[in-house]
């Protein structure tokens, strides 16, 4: 079954990590997939490109489009939506914001107050994960609204409500929130759908590098999560976003989701979804995810912990209420 067969999407910074897992989701589903990137063809030194991911994406069942595009150019942008309304006789039915290239900034600045960082730092975390979502979405819903159908996913990620990995990358996450919740309210009357996506900790080339480097032992409950960090405890791989986003993409009552942030962990359990090695990890908010991270010594038994999910003040106030990963 291929129930995205003959659906238009587009997958943005979708080279490597959680990008070309999503790109490959939507592909199992037989869909059509737009690739961004700012690297076409494989380098020596490995660190993805978009052929690469358009093999995997046709390897999946699916179709894909690799275009070479840099999200800090609005001009680029433009160009790639013209490109789809030509190419698609002016439809779009899925567009994934994911481009970022805040990780080299991040993994410089970790560690320092804002005020010790370049100011520059802001416009690493937002000018791309940030803004070139807008710019993409007004594109995006050009061509939807008038069709009266389309789903805009942007991903973001807990930071948006706690403190992780500095003041620019937290109010960038907030700010896809409200961005998808807003544009949600717009959108709703032209049926269509716009949600923030959040997925766990995910598993990326650049995560497992950047966990490895972060020295989280030396603070309070540093223990229990470097542990938990170490033993990818409940990591998630970039192909589960892509499947749930994939069955977003297929649910007949989809509209009735729009303006909402979705937890892939919740989703994935709600549409029988499993992860790449067969497992659903449990939820950003669940009980059985938080002790691990929280309390030394509860790893081992963490499959005796109910998979409960706890409201986020309750969260907040707890260990993991500042979390750095």
């Amino acid at each position: 079954m291929k129930p995205l067969k003959g659906v238009i999407t587009l997958v943005t910074g979708a080279t490597r990590g959680l990008g070309k897992g999503i790109a490959i989701g939507l592909g199992e589903a037989g869909a059509t997939v737009y690739l961004t990137g700012r690297t076409l063809a494989a380098t020596e030194e490995g660190l993805g490109s978009l052929e690469e991911t358009a093999t995997a994406v046709e390897q999946a069942g699916g179709v894909a489009i690799p275009v070479q595009v840099d999200h800090s150019d609005d001009e680029q942008i433009k160009a790639l939506f013209e490109r789809i309304q030509t190419e698609q006789d002016g439809r779009l039915d899925v567009l994934v914001n994911n481009a970022y290239a805040g990780v080299p900034a991040l993994r410089t600045a970790y560690g320092k107050p804002f005020w010790e960082a370049e100011p520059s730092f802001w416009d690493a975390c937002n000018a791309v994960g940030l803004r070139s979502h807008y710019v993409a979405s007004v594109y995006a819903a050009r061509l939807m609204v008038p069709r009266q159908r389309g789903l805009i996913c942007t991903l973001s990620s807990w930071g948006g409500l706690s403190y992780i990995f500095g003041v620019p990358y937290g109010v960038g996450k907030a700010a896809c929130d409200r961005m998808a919740a807003d544009m949600a309210i717009e959108l709703k009357p032209h049926q269509v759908t716009s949600l923030s996506i959040w997925p766990g900790i995910v598993g990326t080339e650049l995560m497992t590098q950047f966990a490895a480097e972060m020295g989280l032992g030396d603070r309070p409950s540093g223990e229990a999560q470097a542990g938990a960090i170490e033993e990818h405890y409940n990591w998630e791989t970039p192909l589960l976003t892509g499947r749930v986003i994939a069955a977003l993409a297929s649910d007949p009552n989809l509209l009735r989701r729009t303006g909402q942030v979705q937890i892939v962990a919740e989703l994935a359990r709600e549409y029988g979804l499993v992860d790449a090695d067969g497992q659903r990890p449990a939820s950003l908010r669940s009980l059985r995810f938080v002790l691990p991270y929280a309390v030394p010594g509860v790893r081992p038994y963490a499959n005796w912990v109910p998979d409960l999910e706890l409201p986020w003040p309750l969260l907040l106030l707890g260990p993991l209420g500042s979390p750095k990963v």
